[in-house]
């Protein structure tokens, strides 16, 4: 079912707190969270991480961002990654601010460009989870 891996396992697990997250990745939504102060955050939480604040708000992100960093792995983390190698692990500034990890897809892993601009790309891995992996725009 996946189109950028050959072995889409493994699958995330929700939990109540990324329940919201992974229901509308099922939509092609990437939804971040944003406590009353403003500060926004990636990975789902109960609290705001910058100023503890438990009042908070979920919001659909524009689903675009910078290159901030990457690896190519070229050795497999563990069997369910066998097939896939190499492929490029990377950090993603998200242009509503936080950091993302996930993986940089149509993209050859010895031209990756450090800043470059990104947009999400769906990857439907299961009936109920669509991962959101990048590729460069451009």
């Amino acid at each position: 079912m996946s189109k950028y891996r050959k072995n889409p396992n493994p699958i995330p697990v929700p939990t109540p707190v990324t329940k919201p997250f992974w229901d509308a990745t099922r939509e092609h939504r990437l939804l971040l969270q944003r406590c009353g102060k403003g500060h926004v955050f990636y990975y789902p939480r109960t609290h705001c991480p910058e100023c503890l604040s438990v009042e908070w708000e979920w919001f659909e992100a524009s689903g675009r961002g910078r290159l901030y960093s990457y690896t190519v792995a070229r050795r497999a983390q563990g069997p369910e990654f066998a097939e896939d190698v190499p492929y490029i692990i990377a950090a993603i500034t998200l242009e509503e601010g936080p950091r993302m990890t996930s993986l940089l897809v149509e993209a050859d892993p010895d031209n990756v460009a450090i800043d470059g601009a990104v947009e999400v790309a769906w990857d439907d891995v299961s009936p109920d989870i669509s991962m959101p992996y990048f590729r460069p725009l451009g």
